[in-house]
C-alpha cells in the first residue's frame, strides 16, 4: 500500500495530482495538533507494511512513524522534509513559506488559502511549534526503511543544503527535481511518480 502523508494546514486534497497518477495510493486525514497526535493519527490509518509519500511537515510525522513502528513502514519518499536547522523560528518559516509561493502553480495557492482556512490559525500556530521542537535530524539518522529526499529546484522552505544533508542522515538518495518548488507533488507529479515506482522495483527485490 502507499499511503500520502500531508503536511501543515492542508488535507488530503493536497495530494488531488498526485492521486491521479497513483489511484490505488491513500491519503488520509490526520488529526491533531503537534507531531506526536499526528503521528498516531497516521498509525491508525497505515495497513502494514506500506510506502509512505510524504511532503514538508508530512516528512516529520512520517519518520516519527517509521521510528516508532518500524513494521508498519516498507520505505519512505521524502519531499521537501522540514524543519531546516537555517531558519529554526515561526517569523523565519512564514518567511519562506511566503517566498515559496511566488514559485507554485496558481491553482496550489487557491487550494492553500482554503486548505489553511479550514485548519485555523490556533491549529496552525499550535502545530507549526511543535515541528520545531521535533528532533528530526535525529529521526532521520533513526531510519531502517530504504528512502529517498526529494527537493524541488526552487524551494525556499527546504533549503539544498538541508536537504543533502537530510538525505545523509537517512542513508538515501537525494533527487532535486527542475521547475518545482516545495509541492513538488503538485507542479512535478510525474517526477515524485518515478521515485515511487524506482523505490517499489527495489523493495519487491530479493
Amino acid at each position: 500500500m502507499t499511503i500520502l502523508v500531508h503536511g501543515l494546514g492542508v488535507s488530503h486534497r493536497y495530494f488531488a495530482r498526485l492521486r491521479r497518477l497513483l489511484p490505488a495510493a491513500a491519503a488520509p486525514d490526520l488529526a491533531g495538533d503537534s507531531v506526536d497526535a499526528l503521528t498516531r493519527s497516521l498509525e491508525a490509518a497505515v495497513p502494514a507494511p506500506s510506502l509512505l509519500v510524504a511532503n514538508s511537515l508530512g516528512c516529520q510525522v512520517a519518520a516519527e512513524l517509521a521510528v516508532r513502528r518500524p513494521d508498519l513502514v516498507r520505505g519512505l519518499v521524502l519531499i521537501g522534509p522540514t524543519w531546516d536547522p537555517a531558519a529554526p523560528s515561526i517569523p523565519r518559516q512564514l518567511g519562506r513559506l511566503v517566498a515559496c509561493s511566488y514559485r507554485e502553480p496558481p491553482s496550489l495557492l487557491a487550494l492553500l488559502l482554503y486548505e489553511y482556512a479550514r485548519w485555523g490559525p490556533r491549529r496552525i500556530l499550535r502545530c507549526a511549534h511543535s515541528m520545531l521542537r521535533h528532533p528530526v535530524a535525529e529521526r532521520l539518522a533513526q531510519l531502517s526503511a530504504p528512502s529517498v529526499v526529494v527537493r524541488g529546484e526552487h524551494d525556499t522552505i527546504c533549503s539544498r543544503a538541508w536537504a543533502r544533508l537530510a538525505a545523509g542522515a537517512a542513508r538515501a538518495p537525494f533527487v532535486e527535481v527542475p521547475r518545482a518548488a516545495h509541492a513538488v507533488h503538485w507542479s512535478r507529479p510525474e517526477a515524485v511518480v518515478e521515485v515511487v515506482e524506482e523505490l517499489l522495483q527495489e523493495l519487491a527485490e530479493p
